[in-house]
């Protein structure tokens, strides 16, 4: 049967754009859908807007640590988000789409039956649909909250055209926390709300707990273990009432309460899929049905840019011939505060080890701050593989890759105790920490042997 084209990718953001252009490189015929901007939510209303506006602050910050001196322009800042985001202009994007020959589909698509997608009302078909729809925000159900004009969501948050005075936040995952030190740090009051005892309430405890120390000493208001019972506006303030009786206020406010899959109106009954709020259920290839794909926040697995790229890669290898399977065991997470939170991995195993940041010889030769630390590393294990790690550092997102590598691999503990890691970096404390892991180690088997020995 003739068709359209051999591709056709539901989504342009970054997901998407990758998966198209592995497929064009091999010489298929491929069309991407975008109803809003080419890039996606990453490009212009998530990632990139907002470590772009977490920067002049963190440059600043670790000048002075560094006893130096500087200040943020304010104005030049948001100046340089406009251009990091194109100034939300998709030019650039679609210029890349033509230069490698992939159709752009301008509008609305949706599902119309196996191997067909309408676009605005025309149809289009292909030997393979592959869904990268995205997600939506979550808003939640506070009383007052959806009555109230005027909140933030990422989008309205990265796009700030001036800094508010005081910025209240919903939620303490990765979105909240950027913001609210992006916010602190040019110049503006934050406070933070998150209902779990800790931020980053997806992540290890003890992660979330030092991030909030960092933040306390930033000088944003960080309330964990409380929920917000209502919402109202009044005079300029919006004003959240705490299920402990507190209120907090601030001109602007920002819902940060996770993100939802974009299933709705997909057409995805066209094709016998029941819409699932948590997303499109796909096989370990990515596959949702025949001729049917569905990767990105979309598939509900981990929604991450770079987890989306590489689901990208993984469909557009089989599509292309070669089975192949996505791994999920060691997604790496970072939170792009200043200092940064990453984890990879299982958030806890039978043995532990961890080092301190401020017990590292010489890291103060960054800035003499980082001898008074909270940071830390901790590592995971078996008891003869990594599992599992996480970090609170400067640049810890870099340095975490070396776990990353060893979780995915299976590296035994041995390999990574005989890797020489580099004078004076940040990476050197896996050295303390696999000594500190290795020590657990030893004492229970020590304990085990002990208690066998006794029994016998």
């Amino acid at each position: 049967m003739s068709t359209d084209y051999d591709v056709i990718v539901l989504g342009a953001g970054s997901p998407g754009e990758h998966c198209a252009g592995e497929l064009i490189e091999a010489g298929l015929r491929v069309a991407i859908v975008e109803r809003e901007l080419v890039g996606g939510e990453c490009s212009y209303w998530a990632c990139i807007p907002s470590k772009t506006l977490l920067r002049p602050g963190e440059a600043v910050h670790e000048a002075i640590e560094a006893a130096a001196t500087a200040d943020v322009d304010v104005n030049a800042a948001l100046d340089w988000r406009d251009f990091m985001v194109s100034k939300h202009t998709d030019t650039g994007a679609v210029r890349w789409l033509d230069d490698n020959g992939i159709d752009l589909l301008r509008g609305t698509g949706r599902l119309a039956g196996p191997g067909a997608v309408e676009v605005d009302g025309v149809r289009h078909t292909a030997e393979h649909i592959v869904v990268a729809a995205g997600a939506d925000p979550i808003i939640p159900p506070i009383p007052g909250l959806d009555e109230l004009d005027g909140i933030w969501t990422n989008r309205e948050a990265t796009a700030m055209t001036a800094i508010p005075r005081r910025l209240v936040v919903i939620g303490g995952g990765p979105v909240g926390v950027e913001l609210a030190q992006a916010v602190s740090r040019l110049g503006g009051e934050a406070v933070l709300l998150e209902g779990a005892e800790n931020l980053l309430p997806r992540e290890p405890a003890p992660l979330g707990a030092a991030l909030g120390e960092v933040l306390s000493r930033d000088g944003i208001e960080v309330v964990v273990g409380a929920r917000a019972a209502a919402a109202r506006r009044e005079g300029e303030d919006y004003v959240l009432e705490l299920d402990d009786g507190r209120e907090l206020r601030g001109d602007r406010l920002l819902v940060a309460t996770g993100r939802r899959p974009r299933v709705e109106g997909l057409g995805l009954e066209t094709v016998g899929i029941e819409p699932d709020p948590a997303g499109i259920s796909v096989d370990a290839q990515l596959r949702a049905g025949e001729g049917l794909w569905a990767i990105g926040d979309i598939a509900g697995i981990w929604p991450l840019t770079h987890t989306g790229k590489y689901q990208g890669e993984v469909v557009a290898a089989n599509i292309l011939g070669e089975s192949r399977e996505a791994h999920y065991e060691a997604v790496p997470r970072v939170v792009y505060t200043d200092p940064q939170a990453a984890s990879v991995g299982a958030g806890d195993a039978p043995f532990s080890g961890t080092a301190r940041l401020a017990e590292l010889a010489k890291t103060e030769t960054y800035t003499r701050a980082y001898a008074e630390s909270n940071g830390f590393l901790t590592l995971l294990s078996d008891g003869e593989r990594l599992t599992g790690a996480h970090a609170l550092g400067p640049e810890a997102g870099e340095w975490l890759q070396q776990a990353t590598l060893a979780v995915r691999a299976g590296l035994p503990l041995e390999v990574l105790r005989d890797t020489i890691q580099p004078f004076p970096t940040f990476s050197e404390i896996y050295v303390a920490a696999l000594k500190a892991l290795r020590g657990e180690i030893r004492r229970s088997h020590e304990h085990s042997n002990q208690h066998v020995s006794h029994a016998t």
